[in-house]
């Protein structure tokens, strides 16, 4: 018999279709339709569906949609509907928001008016996808860590586009919609208020955000490296000696040098994934509000270095000290 590891395995597990747990009247709104797929099911599980929309999924869907159809048709606009510029500039392409001039006022459409347009149905789009996690938590009997998480999320996305531009009383504040675009706005926010890299919330940012790529990984390596002893059964292994989630609790401990078990690695994990989120929302939402240049705030906290003075560091020409 082949030895079985779920990745990158040889061995792949063949069931019959499986529609999910039951759950009362609201079953109705499951996609009957069932497929497996052979290489998905060398990443992980090869069945797809049934897929639950329901009514907030189904309009979560539209007002999304709506918003990307929006943006795209704005953007090809600016290449003067040419398809091939479109595709050629994607990257560089973008939906801006009103100028500073508007304030918190309706701009016209092409002056920042579709901008709000888009925000109001990506906002409400993102909000009804919320409230879905919630329902089916509660649906299906679970506690609703996922949609606190998201939340978290969500609030980030707000601070950025709605909650800081109106504490600062303009929408110019928020963040354009593009892919280049966004990147230059962040690089020209932290450049305007004096680098966001001495700003403490954003490094404790930054500490979560790595620190939760470290915590999955090696949770996920744990598992996938215990799975022959039955590590996906992890409920079923809490308790119990000699087992895959045993042996994952020794290895940390002798090799991480803390403790964790099945159920403490998703608290971990949950708490640096959040935290990441969190703590980058309060850094964004200071800055312009309560801290005008995070460098001179650094300075005076003692977190940025002394810098010599300038004129103690002349610059000299190579070129000159080679002719001597």
């Amino acid at each position: 018999m082949r030895e079985y590891q779920n990745i990158f395995t040889q061995v792949q597990v063949a069931a019959p279709d499986y529609p999910g747990v039951p759950i009362g009247e609201d079953e109705r709104n499951r996609t009957k339709g069932i497929v497996h797929n052979h290489l998905l099911g060398k990443l992980g599980d090869a069945q797809l569906g049934p897929i639950y929309l329901g009514t907030l999924g189904v309009f979560s869907l539209i007002t999304g949609l709506l918003a990307f159809l929006i943006i795209g048709m704005n953007m090809l606009a600016s290449v003067n509907w040419d398809p091939v510029q479109f595709v050629r500039q994607l990257f560089w392409l973008s939906l801006d928001p009103p100028g500073p001039e508007y304030g918190l006022s309706i701009p016209p459409l092409n002056d920042g008016g579709w901008w709000l347009i888009v925000g109001a149905l990506l906002t409400l789009s993102i909000m009804l996808w919320w409230a879905r996690t919630f329902r089916i938590s509660r649906n299906l009997g679970m506690s609703n860590y996922l949609a606190w998480a998201f939340g978290g999320a969500i609030l980030l996305y707000l601070v950025l586009g709605f909650i800081r531009p109106v504490l600062m009383g303009s929408w110019n504040e928020a963040v354009p919609f593009g892919i280049f675009p966004h990147l230059d706005w962040t690089a020209a926010f932290s450049l305007r208020y004096g680098n966001l890299f001495y700003n403490p919330f954003h490094m404790l940012s930054i500490a979560f955000l790595y620190g939760s790529a470290v915590l999955f990984a090696m949770h996920g390596a744990t598992i996938l490296a215990t799975s022959r002893y039955g590590a996906d059964r992890e409920i079923d292994q809490i308790t119990d000696r000699g087992t895959a989630a045993e042996r994952g609790a020794l290895f940390w401990r002798w090799c991480m040098g803390f403790n964790a078990s099945m159920e403490s690695i998703h608290r971990w994990a949950w708490w640096f994934a959040v935290l990441t989120v969190l703590t980058g929302a309060i850094g964004i939402l200071l800055t312009g509000t309560v801290v005008e240049n995070w460098y001179l705030w650094g300075m005076k906290h003692g977190i940025v270095p002394p810098y010599p003075p300038l004129e103690a560091t002349p610059v000299l020409d190579p070129m000159m000290e080679a002719a001597q």
